[in-house]
């Protein structure tokens, strides 16, 4: 019977080590990626040939997809160079938003900061008795507390029509 319990222990303690949660901080496998898989443009027939452009390897094509110009198209503003000045309709809404300051390079600065923040993280939490989410780990400081934050907000005496009352 102590054998048996022995085994028992023993196989639930190394099946814990599998960490299989559904958001991993890096990639389990080298297979395929589903969410790079995108759909393309229906192929269509040119009505001249000879007016096509020369296929060059690595380029783009008439048929890709173009996901962040879809995007800001579908939010309503115009898909064009991303590096192009700002149009005079918008100048209001771009001296509010920078009013405090703009840090240039900031997303590479971020992205940096948060690779070096989840290498920190994951030192030791591959190493865990029971399963958890590593991501909910790893971020955890960072979690708001939505019913805390509505509290402080009503008691302060602002409206939060979009949070449940009270029960």
């Amino acid at each position: 019977m102590r054998r048996i319990m022995a085994l028992v222990l023993i196989a639930g303690s190394l099946s814990a080590c599998a960490n299989t949660g559904l958001r991993q901080l890096s990639p389990s496998s080298r297979g395929p990626d589903e969410f790079l898989v995108e759909p393309k443009a229906e192929l269509q027939q040119p009505a001249d040939y000879s007016s096509l452009p020369t296929p060059t390897p690595g380029r783009s094509n008439l048929t890709d997809n173009n996901p962040g110009a879809d995007a800001v198209l579908a939010l309503g503003g115009r898909p064009s160079d991303p590096n192009a000045a700002v149009p005079s309709s918008d100048g209001a809404l771009v001296t509010a938003a920078s009013r405090f300051g703009v840090t240039p390079g900031i997303r590479t600065e971020l992205a940096q900061a948060d690779a070096e923040f989840r290498r920190r993280q994951s030192r030791f939490t591959q190493y865990r008795i029971f399963p958890e989410d590593r991501y909910n780990r790893a971020y955890s400081r960072q979690t708001l507390d939505a019913e805390e934050t509505a509290r402080r907000w009503r008691q302060a005496g602002a409206r939060t029509p979009s949070f449940p009352p009270y029960n």
